[in-house]
This record gives structure tokens, C-alpha cells and sequence, in this order.
């Protein structure tokens, strides 16, 4: 049983949903990344999703992609990114890491190489938001044979053939995109959310995490009502822009939100 089933059936187990936050590894500069996971963990997250930063972030709002702006300035490579994860595993040897980016990356560094690598540095799955599942029926494998778990996104608009399609390739869990648009949107509607999981939930069992508009305790937990689990990310990267000099309070800010949606999603 891989990390993320796990954490999930345990948390099922529980009566209780996953909360996922999102960072983009080295933001603001390389050195906070490691303490930052940390702290999410210590607030209560119960996986992390670990941004490879990326030139060209095609399905990323002006929060995320100014995150990566502030990551590539230091020049941090899908190299630097799992040594992270290597590091975090030294303490932290339970909470299922995944790492969201880009396809461009992972074949610049060669899809065996990096299944490879992403597995002993202490990866548990992979979602590159640029991967449809018709360009996925080699890399699945070479994923699963480390033991990857590959993960897949779903949008409002997505059918439920084409759902069935994805689903069918995923493992660990997919991420419900709640919103037709970029990260950092807002609008949700979390009973239109509730209709879309009824149907998806027609075409797989595996645990579905929502993401996009998730912004404070109330909308996580309305969404952890109807999800498996709750994704969130600009709020937090938010965070870090607000206090570019000052890192610290960066954390301690991201830190108290991920706390605050932990305690409204558990009550």
C-alpha cells in the first residue's frame, strides 16, 4: 500500500478528509521550502503537493506563476526539488509528498530517470498538469514500477467517458478542478461541486481532492463536506508575496491558515 492510500484510508477510517495544501519548492528562496513542509505538517496537513518550478505555468494564475518567478530566480532545478524531498524524508518518513508542475522538466531530465530518482528521494505520486491521459500509457507504467503514484486532474467540463478515460490510468487520488480558469480563482460553488463528484464517483473509487477557490476555514471545510480531500494553494503562496523580507512570518502565517482549515474541516 503506497503512502497516499494509506494516508487516505486512515483518514476514511477516521471520518475525516484530507487537507492538501500546495507550495512551490523554493519560494521564496531555497532554503525556507524544507522548514515550510514541516510546518504544514505540524498544522495538520496530511499530504503535500510540492511545486517544480516552471517558466511557462500555462494553468497557473498571476500568484502561482509569480511563486515560480521568485523560485527560478534561484535558480531551482527538478534536481534541487527532490533533494528536497530527501531531506524532508530524514524527519518526516509518513506524509505522502506529490510533486504538480510541467511536463517540460521531467522529459528534459528523461521520464525513467526522473520515475527513478523521484522514488528514492521519497516521492509518492505525480501530477503534471500538461500530461492527458492518451499521452500517458508509457509513462504510467514507468511510474508505477517505482512505485509512483500518477495523479490526474478533472475539470467541470470534463464528461464522464472522458472521466471513466482518466480515471482508468490515475492511482492515489485525482484532483477535482473546481473551476473552469486559472488557480486563484474564487467563484465556488460547492453544490455544483457536490452534483460534479456524484457523477465522477459513477467511474471510480479512487478518493477525489477539490481544489481552486479554496481560500479560508469555511470553504475548506464546506468542501471537505462533499470531497475526500481539500486542496489549496494560493492562499498560502499568497503568503510568502505578502512577506517577501520577512520568511518567517510567511510560514507563520501559512501555517495558521492550513491550521485554521484543519480545525473547521474537523468539526
Amino acid at each position: 500500500m503506497s503512502r497516499i492510500e494509506a494516508r487516505f484510508s486512515a483518514l476514511q477510517a477516521a471520518g475525516r478528509k484530507a487537507l492538501i495544501p500546495y507550495i512551490t519548492a523554493g519560494d521564496p528562496t531555497p532554503a525556507v521550502t524544507l522548514p515550510l513542509m514541516h510546518d504544514l505538517v505540524a498544522a495538520g496537513a496530511d499530504v503535500i503537493e510540492l511545486g517544480i518550478p516552471f517558466s511557462d505555468p500555462m494553468a497557473d494564475g498571476p500568484v502561482i506563476q509569480l511563486a515560480m518567478e521568485r523560485a527560478l530566480e534561484h535558480h531551482v532545478s527538478l534536481s534541487q526539488v527532490l533533494e528536497m524531498v530527501r531531506e524532508f524524508r530524514t524527519r518526516d518518513n509518513e506524509t505522502p509528498v506529490v510533486l504538480m508542475g510541467y511536463l517540460n522538466p521531467v522529459e528534459k531530465m528523461g521520464y525513467e530517470q526522473f520515475a527513478s530518482a523521484a522514488a528514492a528521494a521519497g516521492v509518492d505520486g505525480v501530477l503534471t498538469v500538461d500530461l492527458p491521459p492518451e499521452e500517458a500509457t508509457d509513462v504510467v507504467p514507468l511510474f508505477k514500477a517505482q512505485g509512483l503514484d500518477t495523479i490526474f486532474l478533472l475539470a467541470p467540463t470534463t464528461t464522464a467517458e472522458r472521466a471513466k478515460l482518466i480515471c482508468e490510468q490515475a492511482s492515489g487520488y485525482v484532483y477535482y478542478v473546481s473551476l473552469k480558469g486559472v488557480t486563484g480563482s474564487s467563484a465556488l460553488d460547492v453544490t455544483d461541486v457536490a452534483n460534479k463528484l456524484d457523477m465522477l464517483r459513477t467511474v471510480t473509487d479512487l478518493p477525489i481532492g477539490v481544489g481552486f477557490g479554496i481560500r479560508d476555514g469555511a470553504t475548506a471545510a464546506a468542501v471537505a463536506d462533499v470531497a475526500d480531500g481539500v486542496v489549496v494553494g494560493s492562499v498560502l503562496v499568497n503568503q510568502i508575496a505578502a512577506n517577501a523580507d520577512n520568511p518567517d512570518q510567511a510560514r507563520a502565517a501559512i501555517a495558521a491558515i492550513v491550521a485554521e482549515m484543519r480545525s473547521s474541516m474537523d468539526r
